[in-house]
Order: structure tokens, then sequence, then C-alpha cells
């Protein structure tokens, strides 16, 4: 029932949205300017403890979220004169939808990851100072993927742009499964090229600064070029994550929050797998067939023979199993059968269609100039 109507219309949450929005912020705040004031370099120990925390205040934020919509659904009347409406089914079902797509947000942020470690290692970033780094590549993520959010729930009101978004993300899950990766290249990103020939970049690191005047002259460094790649490339994986969370459910304020809260927990999630990303070489294939599974979601699962069959949607326990079963058994099969020999390096699994973007150089580069510079 609550597919049909819009459980938070903006109009009446702006509240909460400003409200969730100041929280994030004092959780960032205290994060760099208490808790990681002094860079240093982050141990798989903290880093795993770290996660537990913001794994815990994602499963905290959502019970308290599902005991604030059992008691608003319950005083809400516009939502109680829509025949057939149960407060408590409606605010349990959103509780999940919540936890599905942060599940699946979290999931697919394995291959930011891989990213980090391409990035950060090619332009030599100091461990004590890579916290820094993402936590403002995190910020950034987080500005973007609100963007993204607004735009996504005001073009999903079309039916024409679901099905769009379904079949694109099908198409996304079977190139992941299916698609070799030579990786990113740092070196040959275009757009990086262009940002250099507008300012100049030093070729040495200046501690944690991203800026500073060099005879007058507004410099950036290294650890500022990093930045901007890692924000261009995670522009480049929201498409794929936003359309897949819209996929779980159709309130903006869900995809908002549970979008935020696995950003959030991304950093640390970095720290844990750094040494160990290309061990989960099988991972692609689960992801790949959670975002096949999403797609048709979007896009079959509407159509009046699903619909009859499943008694309205398909149901959203059905969907958290399936997602959480299948990136489950390919992070054990990952483990149980490691990767082979001499594939050491390679990425775990395929960057995002239309990475080249952003990840590569211009069409018209010459061969010969890449040679050269090599």
């Amino acid at each position: 029932m609550s597919g049909s109507i819009s459980l938070f219309p903006f109009w009446e949450y702006w509240w909460f949205y400003a409200g969730f929005t100041v929280f994030v912020g004092i959780l960032l705040a205290l994060d760099l300017g208490v808790f990681h004031r002094k860079a240093h370099t982050v141990s798989f120990r903290e880093a795993a403890t770290w996660s537990v925390v913001w794994v815990a205040l994602a499963l905290l934020f959502n019970f308290g979220f599902y005991r604030f919509m059992l008691s608003r659904f319950a005083q809400d009347q516009r939502l109680l004169a829509v025949p057939g409406f149960v407060p408590a089914s409606a605010a349990w079902e959103a509780a999940l939808q919540f936890l599905a797509g942060y599940v699946v947000e979290y999931s697919l942020s394995v291959d930011n990851i891989f990213v980090f470690v391409v990035v950060l290692n090619y332009f030599s970033i100091p461990t004590v100072y890579q916290h820094r780094v993402l936590f403002f590549g995190i910020l950034g993520a987080l500005i973007f993927r609100a963007i993204f959010i607004a735009v996504g729930a005001a073009l999903l009101q079309y039916q024409w742009v679901l099905w769009f978004f379904g079949a694109f993300l099908v198409f996304t899950g079977v190139r992941m499964m299916f698609a070799t990766e030579k990786g990113v290249e740092p070196e040959e990103n275009a757009l990086i090229r262009l940002f250099r020939r507008f300012v100049p970049v030093t070729p040495e690191m200046h501690a944690q600064k991203f800026f500073l005047r060099v005879s007058g002259k507004v410099h950036a460094t290294p650890l500022f070029v990093a930045l901007l790649f890692l924000e261009m490339t995670d522009i480049v994986f929201a498409v794929d994550s936003v359309p897949a969370i819209f996929a779980l459910t159709r309130e903006p304020l869900i995809v908002f929050t549970s979008n935020i809260f696995a950003i959030l927990g991304l950093r640390n999630l970095y720290f844990m797998l750094r040494g160990a990303i290309d061990r989960f070489h099988m991972l692609k294939y689960g992801l790949g067939i959670v975002l096949v599974f999403v797609g048709m979601k979007m896009t079959v699962f509407q159509l009046p023979y699903f619909e009859r069959l499943f008694h309205g949607h398909f149901p959203i326990t059905w969907s958290l199993g399936i997602i959480v079963g299948v990136i489950a058994l390919s992070v054990a099969a990952s483990l149980i059968f490691p990767r082979a020999p001499g594939h050491e390096g390679e990425p775990p699994l395929p960057m995002p269609f239309g990475h080249e973007i952003v990840t590569h150089d211009m069409p018209d580069r010459k061969a010969g100039d890449k040679e050269k510079r090599r």
C-alpha cells in the first residue's frame, strides 16, 4: 500500500531533511575535529572499530526512524484516509526498505574502494594524510548524492524513466559480471590534465595542505588532485547506486538517509580492505546479480502479471533476503575459491559504465605523446 502513496512528501518533512543534514554535519565535525584532529595512519583495528560504530549508528537510526513512523503514521489524517492503509505495516516496510537500500549501497561501495587504493597509491599520498583526503571526498560525495537523489525523485514520476533506469541497471549488472576491466588510469585523466592547465600543481606534498602560495601564485598540491579525481569518479558511481535504491523504494527520504549512512562508513571500509581488496574477486558476480534483480524489480516486476502474483508489489522482505544472500554467497565463494596466482593488483570488479569519461585520456590523445611521457 505504501508504494502507491507518498509517505514523506517534502513539503511536510522538509524539517526532517534539514535535521538529518545537521545531524550528519555534527557527526562529520566530531570525526574530523575531535577523533581525527591529528593526522595519523589509520590501523586495521581502528578502522574496524569505526566501521562497527557507523553500522551501529545506521541501525540505531533505522530503529528510531521506525518508532517515529509508528507514531507519525497513526496520527497522519492524510494517510489514514487511504483505504487499506495500516500504520504499523507501512512503518515496518519502510524500515526494511531503509535496511535494503543501506545494504545495496554499502556493497556497491567496494568498487569505490578499489579506486581509492589506485588513486592514493598513484599520487603517493602518505597513509597519515589519507583519512583527510577521504574525509573531504566523502563530504563532496554527500553533496553530489543529494543532488542525484533530488533529480532522480523528480524524474521517476514518469513511467518511461523507470523503464530506462531499470534497463540500465540490468545492463550494468550483466556488464559487471562478464566485462573485463583494465583498471583506473589517473595519469591518463583528461579532466585532471585540464585542471593542471589552469592551476599549477606542486610536484611534492606539503603536509596536509590542499593549496598554498608559491611566489605569490596559488598552487594545488597532489593531495587536492587526488581529492578531485575521487570526486569525479564518485559521480560516475552514483549513476549506478542511486537508481538501485530507487528500485527498492520510491521514497526520497529513505533513499537519502540510507545512501548517506552507507557513504559515511566508506572511509573505514577502505582502511579495512585496502590490503585485501583483490581477494573478493567473486563479488562482481554477486553485485551484478543484485543490479539485475533490482533492475527487474523496477521494470518487469511492475507488470500486471507479477503484481497479481505477488498480490501487489514484490515483498521487501524477499528483496532484502535475496540481496543479503547473494552478496554473502559471493563473499564466501571468494574466500573459499581464492584468485589464481598472477592476478594480484587487478580490480576485483569492473568500473561502472561510462567511467572512461573521468578515468581515461581524451580521444584525441596521441599515442606517441603517451609513450614519450612514459
